[in-house]
């Protein structure tokens, strides 16, 4: 079997699709984006395509190992991104040659249900214990939030009080049997961290993600040291090798994002490297339906799992949502804040092939948002 041809295809609301195909007929679908950055990594993948047209799409880690170090520069959010979303339609490649869901190719499952977690508020939250109560009742047992909206480096005791009161808030709601992960998205400075941190120890957070953005992920291990309340990092991470800093530094939670960090094969690695320091896996997932698919393999197949992100009803899904571009919903029906293990080979989803070369007709150019602060500066989104 041989590669014949990548395809990349632009849908909203700010996701890209590759699909792979192959001379035997089966193809292997694949989501390699950095959010804001798509057209970027679209051109990294044609060119990366360069090398892998009329080659076997069944050598994964080969390819893996030509396409992050062939190049001579490695690295970084775009050329991992672009491999992360070829290695993704490899992996959908082979469950399908197989027969069998890539699950069952990185050794088998180790459960029968995957936790997952709902999104509530946004980049500027509000009405959150509402959104927690809907949640609640759609079955979800966690959640997670913005912890705020943009932060001073030292920002006034309202602001603080602010995030500590919207968090109780859903606390009050969900009650002591569910959880609350919240996202400081890398919006606090090391000091404001260390300040809310303690105060947010009473309402025993899932976890606390992003409590410095990564270019002070040294500071971590200052922070574990200061609170009890478990901190996660990871989606802005792109290798084993970037996470060798934050898990020695005591982080409780890894988030690579499977379609950024490697696709498949690399998350794998990170989460057993992971394991050798205790650390658990969430990884990040606010993205479309392959990412997400993919993200459910490893979460089956990784014994060091804790809990999934999925983007259904997020705030960044404002023109359609997860479902849009599938031919068939039930591998993301979720029962009791569970998604079920099924049988379905490659990354177990379907897509919609005339729904994606029709939505790519029109594409997107969505760009996050630039936030400045009181004074005018930039401040972290």
């Amino acid at each position: 079997m041989k590669i014949t041809g990548l395809e990349t295809f632009l849908v909203a609301p700010r996701w890209l699709f590759l699909r792979i195909a192959t001379d035997e007929g089966i193809t292997g679908w694949g989501e390699p984006v950095i959010e804001g950055r798509a057209e970027t990594v679209r051109a990294a993948v044609h060119e990366l395509a360069d090398y892998l047209v009329g080659r076997d799409p069944l050598r994964i880690e080969d390819h893996w190992q030509v396409l992050t170090k062939g190049g001579f520069y490695r690295g970084g959010p775009i050329l991992s991104s672009a491999v992360a979303g070829i290695d993704q339609a490899l992996w959908d490649i082979a469950g399908k040659t197989y027969g069998v869901p890539v699950h069952r190719l990185l050794g088998g499952p180790v459960r029968d249900r995957v936790r997952m977690y709902a999104w509530i508020g946004g980049d500027r939250p509000s009405d959150v214990a509402e959104l927690a109560e809907e949640q609640m009742k759609a079955g979800f047992t966690a959640v997670k939030m913005n912890a705020s909206a943009e932060l001073a480096p030292i920002d006034t005791p309202a602001r603080t009080a602010e995030v500590v009161e919207r968090v109780a808030a859903v606390r009050e709601v969900l009650g002591d049997e569910r959880d609350i992960a919240v996202d400081f998205h890398g919006r606090a400075s090391t000091a404001m961290s260390r300040r809310l941190l303690p105060l947010l120890e009473p309402l025993h957070p899932l976890f606390v993600e992003e409590p410095v953005a990564p270019e002070y992920s040294g500071h971590l291990r200052s922070l574990v040291q200061s609170t009890s309340v478990p901190l996660a990092t990871g989606e802005r991470l792109y290798s084993r090798w970037d996470f060798r800093e934050v898990l020695a530094g005591g982080i409780a939670v890894a988030q690579p994002d499977i379609s950024h960090a490697g696709g498949i094969s690399e998350v794998r690695r990170i989460a057993a490297m992971a394991e050798t320091y205790d650390v658990a896996m969430a990884p990040h997932c606010p993205l479309g339906p392959i990412a997400l698919a993919a993200s459910l393999q490893i979460a089956f197949a990784v014994p060091n799992f804790l809990i999934q992100e999925q983007s259904m009803g997020i705030h960044y899904n404002q023109q359609c949502d997860l479902l849009e571009y599938v031919m068939d919903s039930e591998p993301f029906r979720f029962e009791s804040g569970y998604a079920a293990r099924g049988s379905r080979p490659g990354l177990g989803v379907d897509i919609d092939e005339k729904a994606v070369r029709r939505a790519a007709e029109t594409g997107h150019r969505w760009r996050n948002p630039v936030w400045r602060g009181a004074d005018g500066a930039f401040t972290e989104w």
